[in-house]
């Protein structure tokens, strides 16, 4: 199993570092006094398309090869990496073929739509996802760009726990969530290779905790979800489970009450928007707090696409 490491990560961080945004570490000290923990927020939510998911997905785009690339490329999403393969397919001057559950945000699939992604919707099933994929690439030949489970994907998701790590020193903890789990792969990969002592945990919907359940279990558990964090619905693949069964700690569940008063806490401490999957990582430092007391933690603010139409409180 071919798995990324740190030098790879730094070679995506200089391969999209012209396209990307570099975004900001924020803290709160009304969070931090809550918590009992120094909290350090890197707000993906300010990224290129409103997620980290930017960052794999130009990583993926510009390891294609001309012939590859001519192609176009094709995924299944349920909004975030969507868009993002769309807006870097587009840069580079390719077509985009996204599979979309019908069920997704309205806005997440107007942003595909946006960057000119060509949507095709399926049932809200990874079974009607991976078969109508099948056959878009059938119809069309494009280059399949995996939501998580890629070697490229995780190598630039892994770019943001570099920035972080190389503004902020000495973190103690770093929590990311964890869906497929390209996020928390590659922020576990670069941050165990820098700073050998830190502790990287994942954070989870308790209604849709298959990453738990497959790391107790020691194998893949599919995933059954029925959560508010639409970002953290499908399952590891093969290679992301494999790092994270090696390099994370633990996964901490969340209930959908605490994802909801965690989005509303940033909503309302920080002055910024992020959508309930980058709320789990919140919840779950202030569920646990025992864990964190007098600690430096990161925390991976994944995004902050979703519809204000229909907001949770």
């Amino acid at each position: 199993m071919n798995i990324p490491k740190l030098p790879d990560i730094l070679e995506a961080a200089e391969r999209i570092k012209s396209q990307i945004h570099r975004t900001p570490v924020l803290t709160c000290a009304g969070l931090d006094e809550e918590s009992g923990a120094q909290m350090y927020l890197k707000c993906e939510n300010f990224q290129k398309t409103g997620s980290f998911k930017f960052r794999g997905a130009s990583n993926a785009v510009k390891c294609l090869k001309t012939d590859e690339a001519a192609r176009g490329v094709s995924t299944h999403s349920s909004g975030n990496h969507g868009a993002a393969l769309a807006c870097a397919a587009a840069i580079r001057g390719i077509p985009a073929h996204i599979v979309v559950p019908e069920n997704a945000a309205q806005p997440k699939q107007e942003s595909i739509l946006r960057y000119g992604g060509q949507i095709t919707h399926c049932a809200p099933t990874l079974e009607a996802r991976e078969t109508t994929l099948a056959e878009v690439v059938q119809k069309t030949g494009a280059v399949v760009i995996p939501p998580y489970n890629d070697f490229n994907i995780i190598s630039g998701q892994g770019t943001a726990a570099f920035e972080l790590l190389e503004e902020i020193e000495n973190l103690d903890a770093l929590i990311a969530p964890v869906g497929g789990g390209g996020l928390l792969s590659g922020s576990a990969i670069c941050a165990k290779a820098l700073r050998p002592e830190i502790k990287i945990w994942g954070a989870e919907p308790e209604q849709a905790d298959d990453a738990k359940q497959s790391l107790d279990a020691g194998l893949i558990i599919p995933a059954n979800p029925n959560t508010i964090a639409d970002g953290l619905q499908t399952s590891l693949g093969p290679l992301t489970f494999e790092i994270i069964r090696n390099h994370v700690e633990d996964i901490l569940t969340v209930s959908e009450a605490e994802i909801i008063q965690a989005m509303r806490t940033i909503w309302e401490r920080t002055k910024i928007i992020i959508e309930p999957s980058a709320a789990v990582s919140v919840a779950a430092l202030l569920r646990y707090p025992k864990k964190f007391i007098g600690q430096k933690v990161g925390i991976i603010l994944t995004g902050g696409n979703l519809d204000l139409d229909r907001l949770p409180f």
